[in-house]
């Protein structure tokens, strides 16, 4: 599932391979899969052994030529899935966990990533601009979360994680339905977090030692996208200036944020916000 307005990245500088087994025997639905960071993330995950199900809004084509990618590189073992779906639509979430779930057999992490841009000043933004943003950015990942917890409370095991932007923090001019979306993550992702770790104890399933469900959320700044490469260069330099670091990110280094949160290992990591921004934010 994934927005028709999502970014696309710029083609891959760093390849990921097989690399290693930490999510070996998990399954991951990352929304916006296909393309972009979100491809990055399930590239990154199945890199670990994790098997992909992979989110896209309508673009069949674009999502047919990531699965051939994807195989090219991970083989048909990995189990990967394309999943159609409007992440804006809280019957379309269902259902394509309900896919996921029964070409899987479970769910073991959650990636929502999928997001949409409708950028316009304030006074302009109409009723339908500001409702299709909060729809896809903020509503989805509830729509989706609630959707797939049932099955990690059961196990006792599971990670949620949402991608949110540096503009949730900082805000925008001509974003403020975007901002809006992506701050309200900061709060759902907080009070799922807490929520869970209730239901776990209250199922007698929060254990010392447990792997746990955890809820956490990354924020990336400013990445490689063809949108960012349409930019003039002018605009970029100045861009890159207000960045400690001086250039914009891959999307592979969220990617990286989202592979560590979802290992058993960051089992004490919740309610969180990640920040991958050069320093931009801090």
């Amino acid at each position: 599932m994934s927005a028709v307005d999502e970014i696309d990245a710029i083609p891959d500088q760093r390849p990921i391979t097989p690399i290693g087994n930490k999510l070996a025997g998990r399954v991951a639905l990352v929304t916006g899969g296909t393309r972009g960071i979100g491809a990055a993330i399930c590239r990154s995950l199945a890199s670990q052994g994790a098997s992909i199900a992979a989110g896209y809004g309508r673009n069949a084509e674009a999502a047919a030529s990531f699965r051939t990618d994807f195989v090219s590189v991970f083989g048909e073992k990995t189990g990967v899935t394309t999943h159609s779906g409007n992440v804006g639509s809280a019957d379309d979430c269902r259902r394509v966990v309900a896919e996921a779930m029964e070409q899987h057999g479970r769910i073991d992490i959650l990636v929502n990533n999928a997001g949409i841009t409708i950028d316009k000043t304030f006074a302009k933004l109409t009723d339908d601009d500001w409702q299709k943003v909060l729809a896809v950015n903020l509503s989805g990942a509830f729509f989706l979360a609630q959707a797939v917890l049932p099955h990690m409370i059961e196990r006792g095991s599971g990670r949620i994680v949402n991608v949110s932007s540096i503009i949730g923090e900082t805000g925008n001019i001509g974003q403020a339905n975007y901002a809006a979306s992506k701050s309200g993550l900061f709060g759902l992702t907080k009070t799922l977090a807490k929520e869970v770790a209730f239901m776990l104890e209250r199922s007698g399933k929060l254990a010392e030692n447990g792997i746990g469900v955890t809820v956490n959320t990354v924020t990336p700044g400013f990445i490689s996208t063809e949108m960012v490469a349409a930019v003039p260069e002018k605009v970029i330099d100045k861009l890159k200036s207000q960045i400690p670091l001086r250039r914009l990110g891959h999307p592979e280094e969220i990617a990286r944020v989202v592979h560590f949160l979802a290992a058993d290992a960051s089992s004490y990591i919740t309610g969180q916000v990640w920040g991958v921004n050069g320093g931009m934010d801090m």
